[in-house]
């Protein structure tokens, strides 16, 4: 498929400590051009912790954009060139105090790729060794751990609203078959 656009030029037009905002000029097949407003990130890494007894590790955590308190999975961004490999660990000891034996890559995706650059990468997390968590100065966050049917039902409630949680949940769940064809849902 041919690419639709070019572009011809990017102005940073603000520099801050998490996303940084440029305007992207862009040439279109027919030579329109355009002006695009791009917020670019880092990136980040989310992960969904499963205990043995298929229990999901979730955040409640206040939401500064948002307003509220939103449940989440961990979750945290990546400094510039990190390694999401070694970054997924030190989010999920961060900020649950959780260490795991065993990691799966499951996926990977744009948050909001209409605006934002930010790619999510999303593990699963495994044989998990509980400990205290050492999140930020400025990070409000509850630990909870609730059964996986509590957590997908949590979804259909709308009582989680994040999309990366959702999506992290769905992924994980057709992964080891606790939703889809092989669930017994």
């Amino acid at each position: 498929m041919r690419i639709p656009e070019t572009v011809i030029s990017e102005e940073k037009i603000f520099t801050g400590r998490v996303v940084d905002f440029s305007i992207r000029q862009a040439r279109l097949s027919d030579g329109t051009v355009v002006d695009r407003e791009v917020v670019i990130n880092k990136g980040a890494v989310v992960i969904v912790p499963l205990t043995a007894n298929n229990e999901v590790r979730l955040l409640k955590q206040y939401r500064a954009a948002a307003e509220k308190w939103i449940i989440e999975i961990p979750a945290g961004g990546l400094e510039s060139g990190e390694d999401p490999d070694r970054a997924a660990p030190r989010e999920l000891l961060e900020e649950t105090g959780d260490q795991a034996a065993t990691w799966q890559k499951l996926h990977g995706f744009y948050s909001a790729p209409g605006i934002l650059t930010e790619f999510l990468h999303l593990y699963l997390a495994t044989d998990l060794t509980p400990g205290s968590s050492n999140t930020e100065f400025d990070e409000h966050i509850e630990v909870m751990t609730v059964p996986w049917s509590e957590a997908i039902d949590m979804i259909r409630r709308h009582e989680i609203e994040d999309a990366k949680t959702i999506a992290g949940l769905m992924a994980a769940g057709l992964r080891l078959g606790l939703i889809g064809d092989r669930a017994n849902e």
